[in-house]
């Protein structure tokens, strides 16, 4: 599980440097500052909201086309300025990408963002600021008052009991498959059928999914070793069915012999033998999910919220819910199962009763 995780350490931390290179220098003290307190993805979308803005800047302010954008500039940016950045990240959206030869290369776009993408963005400003601000090294923090947009509360979108059944038989007899995807299905149903029954039967997060070794693996406890966001390493628990479909599939996987050594240890394996991606992982969610529920666009996630969901349903404890699920605080599951929490509250309206009938 490490080689999986420190790779992807190693790359967030190469990606942000390239990144670094291309951001005003003072930038540079900023993400030393954060680095203790933050993981390596954090800063890297960090640094891919500062590569916005600075562009932006550039963009649409003729005093800082064609020259290095200063400490000094950062404090003469006005509050109006801060609100036009936004306006504009309403309607565009700016693609970043890194070739092979590691050059960086930004494309823009016409879209219509949420307001979820535009607070992100501006909440990476608003800290940006308050670092030089608190240091004394601008006199004004004009990020601070900006309004942050308001979110609507999301419905949870989830799979009902009996689209799971559906789902999971689905994978296992390959019906309604195109004639295409039948041809590989022979090949990698034992897997799909493990890995979905793992998603749906402890609801963790598919970038832990796919970090999983054989290694990590103790059918004595049926317990899983996997890496949580912020690096915390933790044991989570599959039921006796997923330990099922877990070990058909570990004894297929164990006949392939032609697997890339760096990946020998990996328990989710790519039709090339080599780990799964949180990419193609998302894409065989979406290829079974969408002709069982074609009105519910489900991925890793709403798996997720699915577990958490049922496992709330039958326990009525969240904190339990947010320990499994490994929320951080609980205030966070709250909000995301505010709905059947309201619903517990309603059916218990006649359970008390303040005088027997006569």
């Amino acid at each position: 599980m490490s080689n999986y995780h420190d790779q992807k350490e190693k790359e967030n931390i190469l990606h942000q440097r390239q990144l670094l290179d291309s951001l005003p220098e003072f930038c540079k003290s900023y993400f030393r500052s954060i680095e203790p307190r933050t993981t390596s993805r954090t800063r890297l979308a960090y640094a891919y909201d500062l590569q916005v803005f600075f562009r932006y800047l550039k963009d649409n302010n003729p005093e800082f086309k064609n020259r290095e954008i200063t400490l000094n500039d950062l404090d003469n940016i006005k509050f109006l300025d801060i609100e036009e950045y936004m306006e504009y990240l309403k309607y565009y959206q700016v693609d970043i990408e890194e070739n092979k030869s590691g050059t960086v290369s930004i494309r823009e776009k016409e879209v219509l963002n949420s307001n979820e993408g535009i607070k992100r963005k501006i909440a990476s400003l608003r800290s940006f600021y308050n670092y030089y601000y608190k240091n004394e090294l601008i006199k004004n923090n004009p990020a601070s008052l900006v309004s942050m947009p308001k979110l609507r509360q999301k419905e949870i979108i989830r799979l009902e009991p009996d689209e799971v059944a559906k789902l999971l038989d689905l994978v296992e007899s390959g019906d309604k498959l195109t004639d295409k995807e039948k041809k590989y299905h022979n090949i990698t149903k034992d897997r799909d059928l493990a890995l979905l029954s793992l998603l749906l039967g402890t609801g963790m997060r598919v970038s832990e999914c796919v970090g999983i070794n054989l290694s990590d693996i103790d059918y004595n406890t049926n317990a899983i070793k996997i890496k949580r966001k912020g690096g915390k390493e933790v044991f989570i628990y599959f039921s006796d069915e997923v330990e099922k479909y877990l070990k058909k599939y570990i004894d297929v996987r164990k006949q392939n012999c032609e697997v890339y050594e760096k990946d020998a240890d990996a328990l989710f394996l790519s039709l090339q033998n080599k780990r799964m991606t949180t990419r193609s992982v998302e894409n065989l969610v979406k290829k079974y999910a969408k002709i069982v529920t074609p009105l519910k666009r489900i991925t890793p996630h709403k798996l997720r919220s699915t577990y958490g969901t049922e496992l709330y349903k039958e326990t009525g404890d969240i904190y339990l819910v947010a320990d499994v699920l490994g929320h951080s605080d609980v205030n966070t599951t709250k909000k995301h199962y505010a709905a059947i929490e309201d619903d517990r509250r309603r059916s218990a309206r006649n359970i008390v009763k303040l005088r027997t009938d006569e």
